[in-house]
């Protein structure tokens, strides 16, 4: 059965009008609302022939039609057109983006915000993630009398912190020679690469101060593994009950307990790296929550090996058009600021 001009003009009205009023589209309504100059017996044998076809499904007997997902596929692929940015959108997504940003996890968790008040869906950004992350410089501050932070700037230019706890800190002047002593040793390493070698050279230098070099080794490492995680922030989950695909009860619940492990979010994370633009539509999400949503993902990049991925989850009526706009602009925003603090840019840096 051939797809003719008239038959994807029917089930772009039904999509457009699905996605816009999410109820049941029926031949009367396409035919008061869409000038496509014929009856509504015919648009009828049209969506038969469509249903036929698997591109749109009746959920109930006597009810309108609604797209399938096969039908959303077709759409998405070949007759979407891509919406562009108002100048209020654009204007808010670099405000977002552009305020005296130094923190890598505060920019993805405002990112992660603004993206989920634009299109009033779920978002989830993960910060960006090297191959191997190398130390760039190492400051250790006092805290108070017993807690002593570590911070560490690496090769990107992220900034990642782990406090300290002892007995007691060591005098401003010892600290202050402690992190010469370390960066003398440790500047350019990989985690990987601070080895029994690298321990002694450390020891050699902190002489002085052994009682405190097995804390100090502890945080190096927690703080690079942490650093080389993906770190995923999120904002919007309540917006899905305002979708009345989610009024059921158990379904809402199966979604919320999705959204909520981290390592499901995880594992879409890095299945979209690699893509700029990704779309998963109902049963073609490997997640079992995700089977009545629609994923929309973007990579944006900072530098040829570092990489994180925003997210969007929606009903599969989602508006992609929109979607897929606010995420390209968004990708473009952070990677102006991405790279304006990969190349030092950013004075709290």
């Amino acid at each position: 059965m051939a797809l003719n001009d008239r038959k994807i003009q029917i089930l772009q009205a039904i999509i457009n009008d699905y996605i816009e009023t999410a109820e049941p589209v029926g031949s009367r309504t396409i035919a008061k609302k869409y000038n496509l100059g014929i009856s509504s017996a015919t648009i009828r044998n049209e969506m038969s022939d469509l249903e036929e076809m698997g591109l749109i499904l009746q959920p109930h007997a006597s009810s309108g039609r609604i797209p399938s997902d096969m039908g959303y596929r077709l759409y998405v692929d070949h007759l979407m057109q891509q919406k562009e940015l108002s100048p209020e959108e654009q204007k808010y997504l670099q405000s977002v983006v552009s305020r005296d940003i130094s923190q890598i996890d505060y920019l993805m968790e405002e990112s992660a915000k603004a993206l989920s008040l634009l299109t009033n869906y779920t978002t989830f950004v993960s910060e960006p993630v090297g191959q191997r992350t190398r130390i760039k410089q190492i400051r250790l501050l006092p805290l108070d009398s017993t807690s002593l932070l570590l911070v560490i700037a690496t090769g990107d230019n992220f900034i990642k912190n782990h406090v300290i706890k002892m007995d007691s800190v060591p005098s401003e002047e010892k600290i202050f020679y402690m992190g010469i002593s370390l960066n003398r040793v440790l500047q350019g390493c990989s985690l990987n690469e601070i080895d029994g070698a690298v321990i002694s050279k450390m020891q050699a230098e902190l002489m002085e101060y052994q009682e405190l070099l097995q804390p100090i080794l502890k945080a190096i490492e927690m703080t690079m593994r942490a650093a080389e995680k993906i770190q995923v922030h999120m904002s919007g989950t309540k917006n899905m009950l305002a979708f009345p695909e989610f009024a059921d009860i158990q379904k809402a619940k199966s979604l919320f307990q999705t959204l909520e492990e981290k390592d499901v979010l995880v594992t879409m994370l890095e299945e979209s790296k690699g893509n700029d633009i990704q779309i998963l539509i109902g049963s073609e999400n490997s997640v079992q929550g995700m089977k009545d949503c629609s994923v929309i993902t973007a990579t944006y990049k900072m530098g040829d090996n570092t990489r994180g991925t925003i997210g969007i989850v929606g009903p599969t009526r989602m508006d992609y058009s929109q979607v897929i706009s606010v995420l390209n602009g968004m990708v473009q925003n952070i990677e102006n600021v991405l790279r304006n603090l990969s190349d030092g840019n950013n004075k709290n840096t």
